[in-house]
């Protein structure tokens, strides 16, 4: 096994970390203070990321992107990791679900998503529908040649910034061996389609600038041209996007692990107590050692589930072990930084406090921790007949 990353891959991983220290961090605490991304900030962070030839990274060549494999594309989102979600959502990473985009979809929306044109958001969740994609209530009924929508989505990330959101609807029911379950389609709504509203979300203690919104749909008339994939089959095309973003999720919580580390040991070696550094002291030198073997492994992790889609394997079960580890590992770092710096880890005058606020979420979207334990076991025991 090759461990090490190749001219390129370093090259791309000294680029975008680059990328995060100057055009991203400055801005951090001023969106921290104001919850908001001025909108000429997003514009700019996009167009520096479109002139880097980094945007839409995740898609293939021949379509505008930059067609990067699995293990290199975790790179780049291990490296926007360290930075602020609500600034490195305008890096420009377009969900791979468009790629389902066919005859003139591909030029309303999959092309221009690509090249930065649009952007799109995703909308699952409900208010009584959140693990359960199955029991969501949201539901378009045919009329003629249309579907008329109708229903309210929540906990929708950057719809507020989105020109068209991919919404996913119960377009009937079917006898499955557990029972009636709901057909999911998915649609491409524009914004500012007549029934559709864009809604302000939930404040959160977690990535500032990054909002969330609710979606309102009040018979919202779409033709059949809107339906993304086929009609019933959304539940296949959105299990199969969940597994992207849960790789990215890992990515992400490695890549702001070893940031918060980046403070927690120069600091241990610096300060000092009864005469003598924090760090020669068994009670924070161990934490250090514990700390940097959880990142190494949850980074390993994640990209050994990379490296399984990249050689087509099943990976399913390792893209849910690197999801669930790497959030829990996240937060265990931060709670650990936090103790090494003791008060000031607190105040608002270092990052700290907005890590370990924002480590938070990392176990609950994309499939919370009990989902990926869910899935790691059923992929145990499935094979013995259990």
């Amino acid at each position: 096994m090759d461990f090490g990353l190749s001219q390129e891959q370093e090259m791309i991983v000294e680029t975008v970390r680059g990328f995060v220290e100057t055009e991203i961090y400055p801005h951090e605490n001023e969106v921290e203070r104001t919850g908001i991304v001025p909108p000429e900030l997003g514009r700019e962070i996009q167009r520096k990321c479109i002139d880097l030839g980094f945007y839409a990274c995740n898609f293939p060549e021949e379509i505008g992107g930059a067609g990067l494999d699995h293990v290199t594309f975790t790179l780049v989102e291990r490296e926007l990791g360290r930075g602020s979600l609500g600034l490195t959502v305008f890096f420009g990473r377009p969900s791979g679900i468009l790629m389902a985009c066919e005859g003139e979809q591909r030029e309303r929306y999959l092309l221009p998503a690509v090249r930065g044109e649009k952007i799109d958001a995703l909308a699952i969740t409900e208010p009584d529908a959140g693990s359960d994609m199955r029991g969501m209530k949201c539901a378009a009924r045919r009329d003629g040649g249309d579907f008329v929508l109708n229903g309210t989505k929540h906990f929708i990330s950057h719809a507020d910034v989105a020109d068209f959101v991919i919404v996913f609807a119960a377009t009937g029911e079917e006898e499955t061996p557990k029972g009636i379950k709901k057909k999911i389609t998915a649609f491409l709504v524009d914004r500012g389609t007549p029934g559709f509203q864009i809604l302000k979300g939930y404040d959160s203690v977690s990535h500032r600038g990054y909002h969330n919104s609710t979606l309102s749909f009040e018979d919202c008339r779409l033709p059949e041209a809107q339906v993304l994939g086929e009609v019933h089959r959304g539940f296949d095309i959105a299990n199969q996007w969940l597994y992207g973003t849960r790789l990215t999720v890992a990515a992400t919580c490695v890549g702001r692990a070893r940031r918060v580390f980046d403070l927690a040991l120069p600091y241990a070696a610096e300060r000092k107590q009864f005469g003598k550094p924090i760090g020669a002291n068994q009670g924070v030198s161990f934490k250090l050692a514990d700390m940097i073997t959880e990142i190494d492994a949850a980074d390993w992790l994640t990209l050994a589930a990379a490296w399984q889609l990249d050689a087509g394997r099943p990976a399913d079960r390792q893209i849910a072990s690197a999801k669930l580890y790497a959030s829990e590992m996240l937060a265990r770092i931060t709670d650990e930084a936090i103790q090494i710096y003791g008060g000031m880890g607190l105040m608002d005058d270092l990052p700290l406090a907005r890590f370990w606020r924002d480590a938070r979420v990392e176990r609950i979207w994309d499939g919370t921790s009990e989902i990926q334990r869910h899935i790691i076991s059923r992929d145990l025991l499935r094979p013995l007949g259990a």
